[in-house]
């Protein structure tokens, strides 16, 4: 199996990083490796994550940021730490097992099959969310992403919000990370935009998506009217991009 490196943004995940890391171990994947961007986590996530790291050399490594940079930097610097380190593959995932691990198999089966990126997605066929959300919240996501951001950005997913993604290195360099320069949630449609702009295969594997049980939520609903208006300025920016604009490796 290629070399897998799982990015990990934390901000006070205290409760659930030291959980993840051993549930993405149990999955006995071979040449699998995880790599916590801590954003300075007040709750003492960072020394947890490093407390792993001195526990599993090798297989466990930290990136400590100085601040609360956002979603949208920590990825991008992890990104660059893994494809730096000789990662194959890359998966960014959420630690507050929103994203179960035990979908991983099923989005590494679509990567064999082609795919140059797969989202674990709540909206396609044996994707559902917590049975816990009301109405409003389900239309909501349901309609952002199946009608607004789809529509919009002319892609041909259905869960472009979701941030549980595997990836294969290639794309992730061919993007140019230097191009995204978005931050926050919105961030994640930013870069699955680029990537369907410059012609590279994406795909969607089932999940399901539960709340957190430990831990509070980062998400509000200023967070989503913000993303939502920024699906625009996303739009004007990249949609002149072409596959001749993918960026080549040295």
């Amino acid at each position: 199996m290629p070399k897998l490196t799982v990015v990990l943004p934390t901000y006070n995940e205290a409760e659930n990083l030291a959980l993840l890391v051993e549930a993405l171990f149990d999955l006995n994947l071979p040449d699998l490796h995880v790599l916590v961007v801590d954003d300075n986590s007040p709750d003492g996530t960072g020394r947890i994550a490093d407390e792993l790291a001195a526990k599993m050399p090798g297989r466990v490594s930290v990136q400590h940021n100085p601040g609360k940079g956002g979603l949208g930097p920590a990825y991008i610097g992890g990104f660059q730490r893994a494809l730096a380190e000789g990662a194959e593959l890359i998966l960014q995932m959420d630690t507050d097992f929103s994203h179960q691990p035990k979908y991983i198999r099923s989005m590494l089966a679509a990567i064999n099959a082609g795919a140059d990126m797969v989202i674990g997605s709540r909206y396609v066929k044996g994707g559902s969310v917590d049975e816990h959300w009301g109405p409003h919240r389900k239309l909501l996501s349901w309609w952002a992403n199946r009608i607004y951001v789809r529509t919009i950005l002319g892609l041909p997913i259905n869960d472009a919000t979701s941030g549980f993604r595997l990836w294969r290195a290639s794309a992730l360099k061919g993007i140019g990370l230097e191009r995204i320069r978005s931050n926050g949630y919105v961030f994640l449609v930013e870069l699955v935009y680029v990537a369907h702009r410059l012609g590279y295969k994406l795909g969607e594997a089932p999940i399901h998506f539960p709340d957190r049980e430990r831990g509070a939520s980062k998400m509000d609903t200023r967070i989503m009217v913000e993303a939502a208006l920024r699906v625009w300025q996303i739009l004007f920016r990249h949609r002149t991009l072409k596959p001749i604009h993918r960026e080549q490796s040295s």
